[in-house]
């Protein structure tokens, strides 16, 4: 099959993942890179070989060369740049959340079903060994009915500031950063069930904690501790039509006495931890067991993970695959966000028709 021809729109930190991941893909070529700062553009260009920069995504989007377009930008321009780049005849990986609105969504939706191009949703974790083994034992009834999730992305200090501490930028802090990722993992291993209803919280008591001294944090290339307009504490119980139920609570600033990271679910025959480390719970001759599978990485490895991601998405652009997260996941997942953001606002649950 012949390369796909790439352009990558947005480059600030995860934009070395696209690259670095195109790059190791024999079937994709990177010939085009776009940011508002073009000496930043300049660099990265230089640092792998790409041959066009531009500073204005509309020019190119006109170079034929570029067959598919990875969107890495700030979230609340997800959707221009998306529905141009679908409507310019160009195969799109954007990175999550799709966008920061549902009506958004649905234009993105509409773009996709126009233009017939893919459209690819960032939802990386999709794409890890160790998720892909969890499916393999769902598919084979393992597991049984899953019927209940339980979630945790818990950060003591981990605002990164900047645009991600921006709401009008961000669309929102931890619950649209990092708990789309844990959210949407559920959701998928659940077997994307509708969502019926959410009750969400969202808290602004801590800021950024600038104070902070001696713990180190990544913090975003346009960092001021001056600006934050997101929450620090967003939890919430989501209900599915098929009554099935995930609890999910994330943060970027709490007193905890450590960071966490924990994704469960729970089925009719067994259950599973996929993180901190993958254990399957099981039942064999009327004993419990704690399985541990033999695997390279019991916990979500990114490297790895987002090479997948990348290569999948090749591979979609090529004919040769379906892509495992299309637009209409990243619809209903800023269904489930932004209801979540809607009931901490309101105090009520919000049912959806």
């Amino acid at each position: 099959m012949s390369q796909i021809g790439i352009g990558i729109i947005g480059l600030g930190t995860i934009s070395e993942m696209h690259l670095k991941s195109y790059q190791n893909n024999p079937d994709a070529r990177i010939v085009a890179v776009c940011d508002l700062n073009e000496e930043r553009a300049r660099a990265k260009a230089e640092k792998y070989g790409v041959p066009n920069v531009y500073t204005d995504y509309r020019d190119m989007l006109q170079n034929p060369d570029v067959q598919a377009v990875s969107v890495c930008t700030w979230n609340n321009t997800h959707a221009l740049f998306s529905i141009a780049a679908l409507d310019a005849g160009k195969h799109v990986l954007v990175e999550k959340p799709l966008c920061k609105t549902v009506e958004e969504a649905r234009e993105i939706e509409a773009a996709v079903r126009r233009s017939g191009k893919q459209l690819q949703v960032g939802f990386v974790r999709r794409y890890g060994s160790n998720t892909g083994i969890v499916r393999s034992f769902l598919e084979n009834g393992e597991l049984g009915e899953i019927y209940y999730a339980k979630a945790s992305c818990i950060r003591r200090v981990g605002n990164p500031g900047g645009w991600f501490g921006d709401v009008e930028r961000s669309g929102g802090g931890p619950l649209i950063d990092v708990g789309v990722h844990v959210i949407d993992l559920c959701w998928y291993l659940m077997g994307r069930p509708k969502v019926r209803s959410v009750s969400g919280n969202a808290y602004h008591k801590l800021g950024n904690r600038a104070n902070i001294r001696n713990f180190a944090s990544y913090k975003a290339a346009d960092y001021s501790p001056d600006h934050n307009t997101v929450e620090d504490l967003a939890n919430a119980m989501i209900r599915f039509e098929n009554g099935a139920s995930l609890l999910v609570d994330v943060s970027f600033s709490l007193h905890a006495k450590e960071d966490e990271l924990t994704v469960k679910l729970y089925g009719t025959k067994g259950g599973v931890e996929l993180e901190p480390q993958l254990t399957f719970v099981l039942e064999k001759s009327d004993t419990m067991l704690n399985a541990v599978p033999q695997i390279n990485h019991l916990s979500f490895d990114f490297a790895s993970g987002f090479q997948a991601e990348i290569d999948h998405f090749i591979a979609v652009c090529q004919g040769a695959k379906e892509t495992l997260s299309p637009v209409e996941d990243g619809v209903e997942m800023m269904k489930i966000l932004c209801g979540i953001y809607e009931s901490a606002q309101l105090g009520k649950e919000v049912v959806f028709e």
